[in-house]
Order: structure tokens, then sequence, then C-alpha cells
């Protein structure tokens, strides 16, 4: 099987050749950004949603974005067409580049940018057909959560929670509301309408948080955004996450406690059929 060809710096190379200097302020600092933009049939998915928020993220935090649109877009494909998988999961990465250790921003250094790409996991049938068990826990990560930062060492210790605890996500609460999981977005139901916590700087707003606010528009579900307490949380109908790899996925239980009737719902069933149609929309 041929390895796996990564994009570093101008050069298309198999990962175990790509290097980095032991310098660059991504490994020293987890300075840098990042992007997961998923492939259907060898098509990117709300691939211009992904790039707008990888320049938002970008500007955030002063890194001149390196690349045009149409740069970024020839790059990717170069690193696609390099993989026999039809369906991906495209991780794109830039870092602020290489300097000499001081923790202020150096100046004139050259971002570091990174593209590799992997064959998409999604949920199986049977996970989705009995839902997941979730855990919760406090936010205690930093109030920037709406750049998509390479640091994510908040996010890898909720993560681990939710291993130690047999649990697939860490769903998250700061100062008794939800914020997210450690690695999706949370959304609950109550009465038929779909509630998730507001835009702002305590999540990372998903790029399927858009998509579902139109799945729900064009399917006639009650959106609201707004802050969920806790007790929200555990007394709702329905629980779903959402990310890049879950696409849409049933909680049927946080805390050994079940949600709702402890089985996934009809608006996590209709917003779940209404995904694979846009997907199958984009590959038509």
């Amino acid at each position: 099987m041929q390895e796996p060809l990564v994009y570093l710096n101008g050069n298309l190379t198999p990962i175990s050749e790509a290097k980095i200097p032991v310098l660059d302020r991504g490994f020293i600092f987890g300075d840098g950004v990042y992007e997961v933009i998923p492939v259907y049939g060898r098509k990117m998915f709300r691939a211009e949603q992904h790039l707008a928020r990888l320049f938002r993220s970008l500007q955030a935090i002063g890194i001149t974005n390196p690349h045009s649109r149409e740069q970024w877009f020839a790059l990717i494909r170069q690193v696609m067409d390099a993989d026999e998988a039809d369906d991906q999961m495209v991780y794109l990465q830039v870092t602020r580049g290489v300097a000499k250790r001081a923790h202020a921003f150096p100046a004139d250094t050259t971002p570091t940018v990174f593209i590799m790409t992997n064959p998409i996991v999604l949920p199986s049938d049977a996970v989705r057909a009995t839902g997941v068990a979730c855990v919760s826990m406090e936010d205690k990560r930093w109030l920037r959560c709406e750049i998509k930062s390479i640091s994510l060492l908040g996010n890898v210790l909720a993560a681990q929670y939710a291993s130690e605890n047999e649990a697939l996500e860490a769903i998250q609460f700061r100062d008794g509301y939800l914020t997210e999981a450690s690695a999706s977005n949370v959304w609950i139901v109550k009465n038929g309408k779909l509630m998730a916590p507001p835009r702002d700087n305590l999540i990372l707003e998903g790029i399927r948080y858009s998509l579902i606010e139109e799945l729900c528009a064009a399917g006639a579900i009650p959106f609201e955004p707004r802050r969920i307490t806790r007790a929200e949380v555990f007394g709702a109908d329905e629980v779903l996450l959402s990310s890049a790899t879950k696409e849409v996925l049933p909680v049927v239980s946080i805390d050994g406690q079940a949600i709702g009737n402890g089985q996934p719902g009809p608006i996590y069933e209709q917003l779940y059929a209404a995904y694979q149609q846009a997907k199958a929309e984009q590959a038509g």
C-alpha cells in the first residue's frame, strides 16, 4: 500500500518524510490554527464555509493568510487527488512559522502550511440506531473557543475524561450553561423545537451549525439559539451532537441518566435524513 502523501510548505511528500523545525511555533506554543473538511465522492462538503472559518481563525490570531482562496483549493485538491479514497477527511494546519522562542509575535516569519487527508470514518448504522452515551463536565478551557486553534489540550483532557468513563463525548457546561462537547457542537430538543448555545466566544461554531439551521428552516423545525441550562439538557426530549465526523448523532444518556425515552428521537431522524440528502445533492 502506498504511503500517504502530504503537503508541507510547497512540497508533496510521503508523510514519514515530512519534517518541521523544532522551533516552529506550532510545536513550541501551539501557535496556529487548523481546519477539517469532509470529502464525499471526491467533492469537498461545505468547502467555502470551512475555508472562510480558516481565514477568520488566521485573522483572529494575527497570522497573515499565506494563500488566496483559489490557491488553497488547488493545494487541497492536490492532496485529495493523491489519495485513493473517494470519501476523505482533509486536515489543514497553519502555524506562525519558525522563530527564536519568545512569547510575543516575531517579525517577518513565514507561516508553516501543512495539509493531509485520511479516509473518513463515520458512525456505523448500529451506533446510529442505538444512540451514544456521554458524560458531563465543567468547561475549563480558555475564553476564545471561537478560534479553531491547534492548542487543544483542554479538548484533549475532556475527550480523555469521556474515554475513561466509557462515553463517546464529554458535554461541557460553563457556570451552569451548556457550551459544547470536546469535539462536537451540542443541540437539545424540547417539544419539537431544536435549540443550541448562541454563536459566541464560548463555542467553536461548527460548519454544521449553519447547515443544521438551514435544514431546520427547510424542514419546518423551529430553531432557537440561546443559553441553555444544565437542567434543560438533562430534561430534554432529545440531545444531539454534530461535527464533521459525526454528522448528526443522537445522545441517549448523559452521566448514566436517560435522555427522553433513551432512544434516538424523531428530530434526529429528520435532520439526519436531511443531512444525507444535502450530501447527495452535492455529489449529484
